[in-house]
């Protein structure tokens, strides 16, 4: 082989080696470049990774204080605590209303007994004189008067007791309709004062205050002068407060111990005021 054909070959064989290097090279270089780029994702990964970590690490160490420092439990113990106060006061609010109920009870049963001995102290014939005509002709006078006098307000007293009775047995609106009725009846009757009075106190029962007031009212306008009116007054105070108007109540009861200082009603009027 001749020297010119040996530095062609030679020549051909460099340009192939520069060739081949050159796309080692760039291939290297890609490779490189391809690698970075992926190294730089997972380092973003990473650092986002350790983000949300520290971000739960937080969350979970908050939690941990909080449950160390008893917040929770505090807030649980507190809650389970009020509950259990409000179980309590609805107890001592049914018992209380019973009572009330009893007390309320007893106070009409005590009013109706009181009336009743009225009645009949009201109605006991007087004490016959001596001077006025022999015993024996005295007594006789007075047990026929006695006896017409029953005789003639028979009915009269039926009605009052039939009336009286519908309110001892909590039948208020019976009652109130009884006793409403003997008033028109029987308007001089001495008992149509306490027949008002019946009719003012039932409508108190029945929770109807204002009309508890108007019938009461009514007893102080037509009979201003019967045993009647303090207890009236006292049964105003009463249902004024029920009504939330303390004011009203308060004025009716200075107006109770003013007129009748004496009078058991007066006493009671003293006590709510906490007088003595």
């Amino acid at each position: 082989m001749d020297a010119s054909l040996k530095m062609r070959r030679a020549a051909a064989l460099a340009t192939f080696a520069l060739f081949a290097l050159g796309g080692v090279g760039q291939l290297a270089h890609a490779g490189v470049f391809d690698d970075d780029e992926a190294r730089k994702r997972i380092t973003a990964t990473n650092l986002r990774i350790d983000q949300l970590q520290k971000d739960l690490e937080d969350r979970v160490a908050t939690l941990e204080r909080q449950l160390k420092s008893g917040a929770l439990v505090d807030l649980a113990n507190s809650v389970e605590g009020l509950k259990s106060d409000v179980a309590k006061i609805r107890g001592q609010i049914e018992v209380l209303t019973y009572e009330l109920d009893q007390s309320q009870k007893r106070q009409r049963d005590l009013y109706v007994d009181l009336d009743a001995r009225l009645r009949k102290l009201e109605g006991a014939p007087g004490p016959a004189t001596s001077d006025a005509a022999p015993a024996d002709t005295a007594a006789a006078s007075a047990a026929g008067a006695a006896g017409a006098g029953a005789t003639s307000n028979a009915p009269e007293q039926r009605a009052y007791d039939a009336a009286l009775e519908q309110f001892k047995r909590g039948d208020y609106q019976s009652a109130i309709t009884g006793f409403t009725a003997f008033v028109k009846t029987y308007p001089k009757s001495s008992l149509a004062p306490s027949a008002q009075y019946w009719i003012g106190n039932a409508h108190f029962a029945r929770k109807d205050y204002k009309a508890a007031i108007a019938s009461q009212r009514q007893l102080l306008l037509t009979w201003p002068d019967s045993s009647k009116v303090p207890d009236a007054l006292l049964n105003v105070a009463s249902a004024q407060s029920e009504l939330g108007d303390n004011a009203a109540a308060r004025r009716t009861l200075e107006e109770l111990i003013g007129k009748f200082p004496q009078s058991d009603a007066a006493t009671k009027a003293k006590q709510r005021l906490g007088q003595r």
